[in-house]
């Protein structure tokens, strides 16, 4: 067990850091229009004056060692966001920055004299490649004719070739998109068709996504009695990796309208696609 403490002891103890916390106050002074500071109480003005003297400016007190190493400070881009990612769309300059960093990650250098000017050369073939983001369907497909001597039967374009990337990968996958149609109120320009394809094909995509795209638009604004669309393609990204298997064909397909509702015109739109006629 311990002993209980010896109150007058303690009062003692206590008396005498009092003292010393006083007699440490009382040598405490700061250079400020000659004012010191002590205990004896400071009004807000002699306080003012009293503090105007203190040392603020974090500098290291001069100990006698040695000066640390200054370390260069951090590039601006590394504490605020790029002014090109501020707009929505990285710069130029960004983005071949990035091809040379997938170069230098794949093991190659991208200063030697084949690699010096591929960065740009991506970024261009890029702008091309996906310059379906800049295209607008819709736009396509506002002029219509409407002088075709009433016809209402099918419009059929086949064989479109596409050239597209998964959005997976971003490995080409290309083919062949075929469209028939119905026109109600006129038919649309016959490259209008292969333009609209080529809108969703120069984007990232999956091909069920743009085969539904194609139709979509096409009865959002031509407003037909049936729209049928077929594509055609082989994915890369299943014949260069993964399983490895080259010449594999995916069909896709939408039928909106007439050929959804009626077999017999699915049929129709199959065996022309196919070169028939019926």
């Amino acid at each position: 067990m311990y002993a209980k403490p010896d109150s007058t002891t303690m009062k003692s103890r206590v008396a005498r850091a009092g003292d010393a916390m006083d007699a440490a106050l009382k040598s405490l002074s700061y250079r400020g229009e000659g004012n010191g500071l002590d205990r004896g109480g400071l009004d807000g003005r002699d306080l003012g004056q009293s503090l105007t003297g203190m040392r603020n400016d974090n500098r290291p007190v001069d100990d006698g060692r040695p000066a640390p190493v200054e370390i260069a400070p951090a590039p601006a881009s590394a504490t605020r966001v790029p002014d090109g990612i501020e707009t929505g769309r990285p710069s130029r300059a960004e983005a071949e920055a990035a091809v040379r960093t997938l170069l230098r990650w794949a093991g190659d250098d991208p200063n030697r004299e084949g690699l010096r000017d591929t960065p740009a050369r991506v970024t261009k073939a890029f702008g091309q490649l996906f310059g379906g983001y800049e295209m607008d369907a819709e736009a396509l497909l506002a002029r219509v004719f409407e002088e075709v001597e009433g016809y209402s039967d099918i419009v059929l374009v086949r064989d479109i070739p596409f050239y597209s990337h998964c959005e997976h990968h971003m490995v080409p996958f290309m083919g062949l998109a075929h469209i028939a149609y119905y026109p109600t109120r006129g038919v649309v320009g016959l490259s209008k068709l292969a333009r609209v394809v080529d809108t969703f094909a120069r984007r990232l995509q999956t091909q069920e996504t743009m085969t539904a795209q194609i139709a979509d638009v096409i009865e959002s604004i031509l407003k037909p009695r049936g729209v049928a669309v077929m594509v055609e393609a082989e994915h890369l990204c299943m014949a260069m990796r993964g399983v490895q298997k080259a010449g594999v064909s995916t069909i896709t397909s939408q039928f909106r309208g007439v050929f959804k509702d009626d077999a017999s015109e699915q049929v129709r739109f199959l065996t022309l696609v196919r070169g028939g006629t019926k």
